[in-house]
């Protein structure tokens, strides 16, 4: 399950209406099975990212507002729906089991890159279907994410 959550979708026509600043880039981070992420998750504080280390650095791996880290932007005239890709993401584990420690990757998070990372708006969210952990020199791999905005 992927989606785009309420303050996601308030900031995007925000940007667009407003004239709020977009962010300069965007980051993908991972975070455990310990709180889903909903439509109303707000922030990254509202759930629990993965240990950092061992491949992961807190925060999540930074991307810019381009073709290639969002390679395609989609209408779909019989859906009603516009979608966007992100870009395969790679995480490799080095040292050690990634996570460091604890639980394992359930979910991918797009945020904002507010320089304090609990304080980043929370834009979507994916469910990678269970939790996840790779041993040393094993990559964890999301390919090719698909974000749909539906017309209800």
């Amino acid at each position: 399950m992927a989606g785009f959550t309420n303050k996601g979708k308030y900031l995007m026509l925000r940007h667009m209406f407003n004239g709020l600043a977009l962010p300069t880039n965007f980051y993908v981070a991972l975070c455990t099975s310990a709180v889903t992420p909903t439509a109303d998750t707000n922030t990254f504080s509202d759930l629990t990212e993965i240990a950092a280390g061992n491949g992961y650095t807190a925060g999540g791996i930074s991307l810019t507002k381009n073709t290639t880290d969002f390679p395609t932007v989609t209408e779909d005239d019989t859906n009603d729906r516009g979608s966007i890709l992100i870009k395969n993401l790679t995480w490799t584990a080095s040292v050690g089991n990634l996570p460091a420690s604890g639980n394992g990757a359930r979910w991918m998070i797009l945020t904002d890159d507010n320089a304090t990372q609990g304080s980043r708006f929370v834009y979507a969210y994916v469910d990678l279907t269970a939790d996840r952990t790779v041993s040393v020199a094993q990559n964890l791999n999301v390919n090719t994410t698909e974000l749909r905005f539906n017309e209800v």
